[in-house]
């Protein structure tokens, strides 16, 4: 026998990520782009291409209005720096990994990947972590 299973509002009552978490998580990720060693250049790119005099107000703690695609970047960049730390013990390491080729990736190396620009260029390396700690 089937039953009706009610539709999902719309509009959730409740947001996913608050203003006050994505400004958190954007002051991580700069810090957390300072560890990795990547360029303003390429780090704009793994934002989606944020402008940059955003980018240098961003460095400059001065955190905007962030819409969902921005916040769900941030989210996605928080979770592989999540996985990196799962998978190595020695944080250099994980920081590291993000600039050695890959051959998961073609031999581009995760940064080259998640510079493409879109959002599920992030996503496929989020997903990579995920299999690879098991999830």
């Amino acid at each position: 026998m089937l039953h009706e299973i009610l539709r999902t509002p719309a509009a959730p009552d409740i947001p996913q990520i608050t203003s006050h978490e994505a400004e958190a998580a954007a002051r991580a990720v700069i810090r957390l782009f300072e560890k990795w060693n990547v360029s303003d250049t390429e780090a704009r790119e793994l934002l989606g291409g944020l402008a940059a005099r955003t980018y240098a107000r961003w460095k400059a703690g001065e955190i905007g209005r962030i819409d969902r695609d921005l916040a769900t970047r941030l989210s996605l960049l928080m979770g592989i720096h999540k996985g990196l730390r799962y998978l190595f013990s020695d944080p250099e390491r994980g920081y590291a990994w993000v600039k050695k080729p890959n051959r998961a990736f073609g031999l581009r190396t995760p940064v080259e990947v998640m510079a493409q620009g879109d959002i599920f260029s992030l996503a496929r390396v989020r997903s990579y972590l995920d299999a690879e700690r098991g999830w």
